[in-house]
């Protein structure tokens, strides 16, 4: 979250971004009044601590038994006042720190401002778009001829967009976590196979709203009774490892990789990417995750970035880097790059041929949050050089998200006589260079 104290001195600035942002939700004008009440209470309460404080020296001199027990009976109504202001407080406080966390973080200042995909920056291409001498199939029709999908199970074992995935469906799963996982630590990444689940607080720390009352908006799957969410992804778990900790500047950068199943409430509007393992309730994901001081981030996020597209290069499959504008950002990135990927089974379809015309879909993300979720999760760091803690600045980005691999691996690796050839980089996992179909 933003401090109060930033927001205040930046009035203008902060209502600004929250425009950009389409944040009409942010609560700036209540977080400042709620600061002056907070302010207006906590010095009443030394007022009156400094006059507790003076009768507990009198009392004990006062020789007159009237006059000592009227300040007995001043002192514990002070007592009594001063408890009745601190629960005030705590009141004021907790209204605080949730209107606080209505306000998004701040925007870099070459982020594109806007909000519709079309105001997103094309950073740059790597590879053509996949072109075909027949007629394509989307994915989920190739993963059913070649028996690699069951979307009917799925459904019928837990609901609508589950799925099973088999044969070489799975093994191709087992085989993106291994390269993606083999990939990071080479890079120097520490693996972390985090829990499933997460505490509400951890979430709210990280930018999500478990407790959002409205299901159409609501992001994450709670657990009845508990305090405890279905993560959406390990950014969740592996930001909120660290909470309440304070590094040694010396520790910095701290690189996570983690591995999890990522559980996601909605399944896209109806007749928009609802065909298929594009978008579903849960998938398994690689992510990247740092901790690094305000002056490595800038950097730490190319590196991030970097890494995703030399997956996606190692897979041979085309994308493009988005610079994702202010209106797409989500509450807690400072600035976000997206990649994605060429998908020949997406977009509309053409009138002649009745085949999808293929577009480009989102595969990876990478976000700098700076200090944002570190405040909210109280993470800081020491340095030798300066007095007092500071916030450290987080960093996520997705190495891989299975699912959506898998879409782009089979549409952009469709034979004319139905198979699918394997990326090189995933046959040591899976035995073999093409998926064909079995034999009846």
């Amino acid at each position: 979250m933003l401090d109060v104290g930033f927001i205040r001195d930046n009035r203008e600035e902060v209502i600004k971004n929250c425009q950009n942002r389409l944040a009409p939700q942010a609560e700036i004008d209540r977080s400042i009044e709620l600061d002056d009440q907070r302010k207006a209470q906590l010095t009443q309460i030394q007022t009156l601590q400094q006059r507790a404080n003076d009768l507990a020296k009198q009392i004990p001199m006062q020789k007159d038994p009237t006059q000592k027990q009227q300040l007995i009976a001043e002192g514990k109504s002070l007592r009594e006042q001063i408890a009745q202001l601190e629960n005030e407080v705590k009141k004021i406080e907790e209204n605080l720190k949730q209107a606080l966390m209505t306000i998004p973080n701040l925007t870099h200042p070459e982020a594109p401002v806007g909000s519709t995909a079309s105001d997103n920056h094309i950073v740059r291409r790597w590879g053509e778009p996949t072109t075909f001498s027949f007629p394509i199939k989307d994915h989920l029709t190739l993963a059913e001829s070649l028996d690699l999908i069951d979307m009917q199970a799925g459904a019928n074992v837990t609901g609508q967009k589950f799925y099973f995935l088999k044969n070489e469906g799975a093994l191709l799963e087992i085989a993106l976590v291994q390269y993606a996982i083999q990939t990071l630590v080479r890079e120097g990444y520490t693996p972390i196979i985090t829990p499933d689940l997460a505490k509400i607080d951890v979430l709210e720390g990280i930018g999500f709203m478990p407790r959002d009352p409205n299901p159409e908006t609501r992001q994450v799957y709670t657990i009845s009774d508990t305090d405890l969410c279905l993560i959406a992804t390990a950014e969740i778990t592996l930001g909120g490892m660290h909470r309440d900790h304070i590094f040694q500047e010396a520790e910095l950068p701290k690189r996570y990789v983690g591995i999890s199943h990522c559980f996601r409430t909605e399944a896209g509007a109806p007749g928009r990417d609802t065909r298929g393992i594009y978008r579903v309730h849960q998938f398994t994901k690689i992510e990247m995750f740092a901790y690094c001081t305000p002056d490595q981030s800038e950097a730490l996020h190319r590196e991030i970035l970097a890494i995703e597209e030399k997956i996606f290069q190692g897979l041979n499959l085309p994308y493009h880097v988005l610079d994702t504008c202010t209106g797409d950002l989500g509450g807690p990135a400072y600035r976000k790059y997206d990649l994605e990927a060429w998908m020949p089974g997406r977009g509309e379809l053409d009138p002649k041929t009745k085949l999808p015309r293929g577009e480009y879909g989102e595969v990876t993300s990478t976000s700098n949050c700076t200090d944002f979720q570190a405040r909210r999760l109280n993470i800081r760091y020491r340095s030798p050089e300066r007095k007092g803690n500071r916030f450290v600045h987080t960093l996520n980005g997705t190495a891989i998200a299975v699912t959506r691999a898998i879409v782009a691996i089979l549409e952009n690796n469709q034979q004319t006589d139905g198979s699918v050839i394997i990326p090189e980089v995933l046959r040591p996992w899976i035995g073999k260079d093409k998926i064909v179909v079995r034999s009846k």
